[in-house]
């Protein structure tokens, strides 16, 4: 039993604070919650500083107040600092979890974001997995010198998450006798992001392969082993990048050396880097682990985030099959704009009797649904002013302006088209825009609001009372 309350308070506190910053970095802004107990006749406390539990309080009822598996620990408890409870076990719609138990805090689950831009959610849950760790180790340890270093552990542990989730796939693919190393072989990836060729940045595939499997690859140009160019040579290895620029083809490295050129499938467990100018992904097997950008990793899949526009479309007097073409008619023009780097407006109208919109009209309004017509419309959407999509799926005019009155939440710093938006959609409460900005940001805006911007949480402050019980928790949100 913890004798100090306070110590436990603000042990809590700086991790809960470090892991929100860490995931905040690597994520969009993301929030995090603790239910822990300190014995499994002890009351479940929750730590909730920015309501993210809200509207899961039904089903974190039915496990903890209703259920009992939560008081069932592994056997063996006191031969490990932390014991991981399955993923399976804990399963809240949106949210990541992570939940075990620990000899010196009986029970604990952790909570953040999921956010729909994720390549993956698995660095994000190694994340969880170090913030239970080091909170057992500050319990056990009952030292005030390490509370703050274990929050600034986890405001960098980016690299480590991407490692740690890395390590764990290819051990579950090879088995643990593995020879590749996954440290120096991130920090290669990260350096050749960074380092231009000729004022251009990195394009093309870079995998890295387990050293035993190397003899499965077939090899367009293999290096002799006395010149294989070593993997710290970044410069080197950027220009051999060069010769698989824009192709199937593959710098292939065993995580010391590069050994060559090839093309085909990879051997299983493989890494690869897949570098596109200022931005790239972080591959295990062919399947996303994050993103590269701006020297570091990333969750997102900076594809453009149309979550609150397709949820809007389901929610109009449309049939599905028709919001559900209109969305992807939407989301091609949008991808099609950011491929290219250029801004561009849409304003989707639902309206049987379109909007009149000041513009360059079109004749006969261009069927979307064919092919042909939808990429003339991702062309016209460079040219200044908005596309106006109607409900039929057609392009009614192009080059439209937006207008209006000066609304509160306009923000100097998004620029003319973001800003004329806000003041259009407001004098239209019936028409929804979707802006996308040259530098990747896409706001979908109705009504003069903002739907998918991100939200500025409120400053957490130390955690200086002891957080309510379960019970309690339930009665305020009036679940009991």
């Amino acid at each position: 039993m913890i004798s100090d309350p306070g110590f436990l308070n603000l042990s809590i506190f700086h991790i809960l604070d470090g892991l929100r910053d860490g995931l905040s970095h690597f994520s969009q802004k993301s929030r995090a919650a603790l239910l822990y107990a300190l014995s499994p006749d002890g009351p479940i406390r929750v730590y909730d500083p920015q309501k993210l539990l809200e509207g899961h309080e039904h089903k974190i009822k039915a496990l903890y107040f209703e259920g009992q598996d939560w008081k069932k620990p592994p056997r063996n408890l006191q031969h490990r600092l932390f014991t991981k409870g399955a993923s399976r076990d804990v399963s809240l719609s949106g949210l990541i979890t992570c939940h075990g138990w620990s000899p010196s805090l009986f029970y604990q689950i952790w909570f953040t974001e999921q956010h729909p831009d994720m390549c993956c959610i698995g660095p994000t849950e190694r994340w969880l997995e170090c913030a239970a760790s080091l909170l057992c180790q500050d319990l056990a340890s009952g030292s005030v010198l390490r509370l703050s270093s274990s929050g600034q552990v986890l405001q960098q542990y980016s690299n480590h998450a991407v490692r740690d989730y890395i390590v764990d796939e290819r051990a579950r693919i090879l088995g643990v006798d593995t020879y590749l190393r996954v440290y120096p072989t991130l920090d290669a990836v990260l350096a050749i992001s960074k380092t231009p060729e000729e004022g251009a940045c990195p394009r093309g595939r870079l995998t890295f392969v387990e050293p035993r499997l190397a003899s499965r690859i077939k090899f367009l140009a293999r290096f002799p082993s006395m010149e294989q160019p070593k993997l710290e040579q970044t410069k080197h290895v950027r220009k051999l990048l060069l010769a698989v620029e824009r192709s199937s083809r593959t710098l292939v490295s065993d995580g010391a050396s590069v050994l060559g050129v090839a093309t085909g499938h990879m051997p299983p467990a493989s890494i690869t880097a897949d570098y596109r100018g200022a931005h790239g992904f972080l591959l295990v097997d062919g399947q996303s682990v994050c993103s590269i950008q701006d020297g570091g990793f990333h969750s997102g899949n900076l594809k453009a985030n149309l979550v609150h526009l397709e949820e809007h479309l389901l929610d109009s007097d449309l049939e599905t099959p028709q919001a559900d073409s209109l969305f992807q008619i939407v989301s091609h023009i949008v991808a099609y704009a950011g491929k290219r780097k250029h801004g561009c407006a849409l304003v989707i109208d639902l309206q049987s009797e379109p909007e009149d919109l000041p513009g360059q009209m079109i004749e006969s309004p261009l069927d979307l649904t064919r092919r042909d017509n939808l990429d003339l419309a991702a062309s016209l959407a460079k040219v200044d002013g908005a596309l106006h999509i109607c409900r039929d799926l057609t392009l009614r005019s192009f080059a439209c302006l937006m207008d209006g009155q000066r609304v509160p939440g306009e923000n100097r710093a998004r620029g003319a088209r973001f800003n004329s938006a806000l003041r259009f959609t407001a004098a239209h409460d019936h028409l929804v825009v979707v802006v996308v900005s040259a530098d990747r940001p896409v706001s979908v805006i109705h009504r003069g609001v903002e739907l998918n911007a991100a939200c500025e949480w409120s400053q957490l402050f130390a955690c200086a009372h002891t957080p309510p019980t379960l019970t309690q928790w339930l009665e305020d949100a009036n679940y009991l």
